[in-house]
């Protein structure tokens, strides 16, 4: 039997040609959609979901390239932008009856969820973006021996081929890796999501790449394309972060409220899994951005 979030409904919904997402779906209210990163897939959510579920709509998806959520192959190198994934997104909520929505999202699911933001102004109300930057930032602040930390990004950014191999052939250590490294708090993640989420990355190595090879290539120039432009996030936005802006050697907040006027940035003290390892700070996060009133209304 595969691991779940308890008193969560599954579905499975197609929100594109070919594409049909994973999703669990709890609670009644307003709607929030909570999205994982790499390399997990829905079940991090287990603690903060439960709780948002006593007074909000929450669904939790499995991104697509992840998890139990279908895996398309990638055609052109669009297939796994974080745009087409947002897309997705908004997509999904819409088939529930939301077409406006708070979203958060966690690593991979932040830069899904920062897109969002950008691109469907009017479907989200409020942002919470856990432990990561734009992709054009992560690229600019990621030098020097701190790159270290982001050796992957470097490898799954090579042409298709030589990563799928090398990761296919040892994927439990691979992902394994991470899981170890980014965590303050091994018992955070229990011997069974980690099984879960280890059998879920095998399965998935050809999607996990390129989603990750995206970051070099597509998504970076969307990112440039909107800075360049003076895209903002015109909704409220509550960034999370370990306290490593200081450690490589920038101002997060800086850097965020760039991209991100009505901002309250916060720093938790724990590993990457924050969800996992602090679920009681992220819970009164999130719930503290769904306090917040929006300034103004939304832009196209």
């Amino acid at each position: 039997m595969r691991a779940s979030i308890p008193g969560f409904d599954y579905q499975r919904v197609t929100v594109a040609d070919g594409v049909a997402l994973n999703v669990a779906v709890g609670g009644a209210g307003s709607p929030i959609v909570l999205l994982h990163g790499f390399p997990q897939t829905h079940l991090m959510w287990r603690h903060v979901a439960a709780d948002l579920a006593a007074d909000h709509t929450v669904l939790v998806p499995d991104l697509r390239g992840y998890g139990d959520s279908d895996k398309p192959a990638d055609t052109g190198g669009h297939t796994y932008s974080k745009r087409t994934m947002a897309a997705d997104i908004v997509a999904l909520a819409s088939a529930f009856g939301h077409e406006r929505f708070a979203l958060a999202g966690h690593d991979r699911g932040s830069l899904v969820a920062f897109r969002a933001g950008l691109e469907h102004p009017r479907a989200i109300s409020h942002l919470a973006l856990l432990d990561t930057f734009p992709t054009v930032n992560m690229w600019e602040v990621l030098h020097g021996r701190a790159a270290a930390v982001g050796f992957h990004l470097y490898l799954t950014a090579q042409p298709p081929g030589l990563p799928e191999q090398m990761i296919g052939a040892s994927a439990d250590a691979f992902f394994g890796h991470f899981l170890d490294i980014w965590t303050n708090d091994p018992a955070a993640i229990p011997a069974e999501i980690r099984a879960a989420y280890l059998a879920a990355s095998r399965r998935a190595v050809p999607s996990i790449v390129a989603d990750l090879r995206a970051s070099a290539n597509i998504d970076l120039e969307h990112d440039q394309a909107d800075r360049a432009a003076g895209a903002r996030l015109s909704m409220p936005v509550t960034t999370i972060q370990q306290d490593w802006g200081a450690a490589l050697g920038f101002d997060a907040e800086s850097l965020w409220r760039a991209w991100a006027p009505d901002l309250e940035n916060l720093t938790v003290r724990c590993g990457h899994f924050m969800a996992e390892e602090a679920p009681a700070e992220i819970i009164g996060a999130l719930r503290g951005l769904l306090a917040r009133e929006p300034v103004g209304q939304p832009v196209v």
